[in-house]
């Protein structure tokens, strides 16, 4: 599993123990938080569709696993996370929930699709793509560490997609 440059390229992470607290959200085969629970953090994967925590499961039977729709239903009562990661997911009324699952000092890693995306192709539907510079307004309170948004090479492919890119510390 190849995990995001996102994660793997910031240099001041938390220290990785089995008291690090990670949350990925809307997680799919779990591969951003893999790269933590291989390293021993307390990963919670949330996803509508577990089709990959059997797997993990196996691996990392030290770490949680929900199978939840997002956009539907009352919200999971979780314990703050020291890191939530998200990544190509955005349901804007979810959003302020996300903010409230960091504990103070968290750090939030979110990566998805801009309106520009629609240029190059799936997703297209503006209901899924950040408006410019939303990202950054959306987590306004919290404390921008990196922010990018443009062009970057993506997928397995490599080819050109459109997202920006935030990892900001909840300063509460």
């Amino acid at each position: 599993m190849k995990t995001a440059e996102l994660i793997t390229a910031f240099d001041r992470h938390p220290e990785i123990t089995p008291e690090l607290r990670v949350l990925d959200l809307a997680c799919g085969s779990g591969r951003n938080g893999y790269w933590f629970a291989k390293q021993g953090a307390e990963v919670t994967f949330i996803d509508r569709n577990p089709e990959s925590f059997d797997e993990l499961w196996r691996q990392f039977p030290h770490c949680q696993f929900l199978e939840w729709n997002l956009e539907q239903g009352e919200k999971p009562d979780l314990l703050p996370f020291d890191v939530v990661l998200v990544f190509n997911y955005l349901h804007r009324p979810s959003l302020p929930w996300i903010a409230k699952q960091l504990k103070p000092g968290g750090l939030l890693f979110y990566e998805t699709f801009t309106r520009e995306q629609a240029k190059f192709g799936r997703p297209s539907n503006p209901d899924f793509l950040l408006n410019e510079g939303e990202l950054e307004h959306r987590f306004a309170k919290f404390e921008t560490l990196h922010y990018f948004e443009g062009h970057m090479p993506g997928g397995e492919t490599g080819m050109l997609q459109a997202k920006a890119q935030l990892i900001a510390r909840a300063v509460r």
